[in-house]
């Protein structure tokens, strides 16, 4: 029980000395903290949604956009598989009609290679046994490929996936800290951006799909038929984004959102109205400019979600691998499309179906109560253990205090933020965090009872409750695991604080109080001890 190392003592007393220092700036208004210099590191406890207020916006996807994607892909990929490779396998024209496509194979004889070529367009959907599209032929010739049920289920749960990554990006190239971005059940995404002043553009920015897309213009296309939304066949019916009348482009995308390596907002050199520039990839790059080459003197749209941002003129090869979108931008409008850009587009459509906006004042009272009732359990537990268990309730204490402040420590290092079940987590720690000192305390007195000497006594108290603290942690942190993996928001706060408030509290009220006593003891040799 003595023989506690000095590195021992050292690194223990140096661990410690770092966590508080981390801590301190939590403790510190926001106008000091950013007047400390550059090299400082700082690290603050950010509040949730409840303490800070802030935006929450449910998000809904669109699954019938995400069925009408698949087609228009599955549609793409057929007509390029038939013409690719020897002999060439000629088809008429693919309709997506009823949310199926169909087609007709020319000559009878290839309708074995056909089927051929389309099978490995299909897969297995997950583990449910079955494709994830449907392949028949009827009529001898005419081919039609069916979505199945589990495919759709499939295609939606990666669509979900994918549009929570994107949304994640998005909030934070705004800035925000600490975002809460959560699954909800099969097609909703729940939002909850801490301290954000704007929600409106919060809105903005995520209900914008972002899918961008670069197309040939019909100039062959009546115009008195495309008033009327008739298109010619393999074209389609836009509207332009800034009330302008229909126009009729190639359904055949040239460029697409996946082939931009970033979107900036810029100036226009000659107008000084904002534009965003775009910089394509290596393959977007050297398709653009054989698109270009091509297609000299024609016009092409720039389409945003399904609108036509602009249709300029290829007046000449475009080789830099550069381009750029003009149409009416404000500075703010053309920087939430760049950031749209930036972070990717949304694989499905999503909108708002409830929001609500929270102010700071729940917040404030939030935090004034907490502090309180932080404030009393702390005088009680001080008080218990100081008239129970005299001077080893000082330092059971002494590591109480610490503990509290290496947990604010940790929790501003890992970005965690501060809720409301959070400060409920923080007073339930100070409670619990004596219990192993409790146990340790007991467990000498015991000792001391059977005849010990104080030494010996200390020494089987810590070793023995040790066994009992462990097991009883274990508990509690699988409860808390359980909490983080499987709750969400308020529930992962809660957990977040008992997960920490377990660690730290084993080590201070186990490796530091023993710490302190060895010392104690080492230095005073004690022949009977108050406890």
């Amino acid at each position: 029980m003595l023989d506690f190392p000095r590195w021992k003592v050292w690194s223990i007393c140096g661990f410690l000395a770092v966590m508080v220092l981390m801590a301190i700036p939590s403790f510190l208004p926001e106008r000091v903290v950013s007047a400390l210099p550059g090299w400082v590191p700082v690290k603050q406890i950010t509040y949730g949604l409840d303490l800070a207020g802030g935006s929450y916006i449910l998000l809904e996807a669109d699954t019938a956009d995400v069925a009408s994607q698949r087609l228009e892909q599955m549609r793409e990929l057929v007509a390029t598989e038939m013409r690719r490779g020897s002999p060439r396998v000629a088809i008429g024209d693919i309709s997506t009609r009823g949310g199926q496509l169909s087609f007709m194979v020319r000559d009878a004889a290839q309708v074995d290679a056909a089927r051929e070529r389309l099978l490995p367009l299909t897969s297995g959907a997950g583990l449910t046994g079955q494709r994830d599209w449907d392949i028949s032929v009827v009529d001898t010739t005419r081919f039609v490929m069916k979505p199945t049920e589990a495919g759709i289920e499939q295609a939606i749960d990666t669509a979900m996936g994918d549009a929570t990554e994107v949304v994640r990006r998005r909030i934070d190239e705004l800035g925000t800290r600490e975002p809460t971005i959560i699954r909800q059940g099969k097609d909703r995404i729940v939002v909850q951006v801490p301290g954000l002043d704007n929600p409106q553009a919060l809105k903005d920015l995520l209900g914008r799909t972002a899918r961008l897309e670069f197309k040939l213009v019909d100039v062959t296309a009546d115009p008195q038929a495309v008033a009327r939304g008739q298109a010619p066949i393999g074209s389609q019916i836009l509207p332009y984004a800034e009330g302008g009348g229909p126009i009729a482009v190639k359904r055949s995308v040239i460029i697409s959102g996946d082939q931009v390596a970033d979107a900036r907002q810029e100036f226009d050199p000659q107008t000084g109205q904002p534009l965003v520039a775009l910089t394509f990839d290596g393959q977007g790059g050297r398709r653009f400019a054989t698109v270009t080459q091509q297609n000299a003197g024609r016009p092409f749209a720039i389409i945003v979600d399904n609108q036509v941002i602009s249709a300029p003129n290829i007046n000449e090869p475009i080789l830099g691998g550069r381009a750029s979108i003009s149409g009416g931008f404000t500075v703010e409008t053309a920087n939430e499309l760049a950031i749209a850009l930036r972070s990717g587009k949304l694989p499905v459509e999503l909108k708002v179906v409830d929001e609500s906006t929270v102010g700071p004042d729940l917040g404030a009272d939030s935090v004034r109560a907490g502090l309180i009732a932080s404030a009393v359990a702390v005088a009680a537990v001080v008080a218990f253990m100081l008239v129970t268990y005299g001077r080893f309730g000082v330092y059971a204490n002494l590591a109480v205090v610490i503990n509290v402040l290496v947990i604010l420590a940790l929790m501003a290092m890992i970005g965690s933020s501060l809720t409301l079940p959070g400060i409920a987590g923080f007073v339930l720690t100070i409670g619990t965090a004596v219990d192993a000192n409790v146990l340790i305390n007991e467990r000498i007195r015991e000792e001391r009872r059977r005849g010990r000497s104080v030494v010996q006594s200390v020494e089987l108290g810590y070793k023995e409750a040790s066994r009992t603290i462990f097991e009883a942690n274990v508990t509690h942190a699988i409860s808390g695991i359980i909490m983080l993996l499987l709750g969400s928001g308020p529930v992962r706060g809660f957990a977040i604080v008992l997960l920490i408030g377990i660690a730290t509290s084993v080590f201070t009220a186990v490796v530091f109080t023993r710490m302190l006593v060895a010392l104690w003891l080492r230095r005073n040799r004690p022949q009977e001890i108050n406890i």
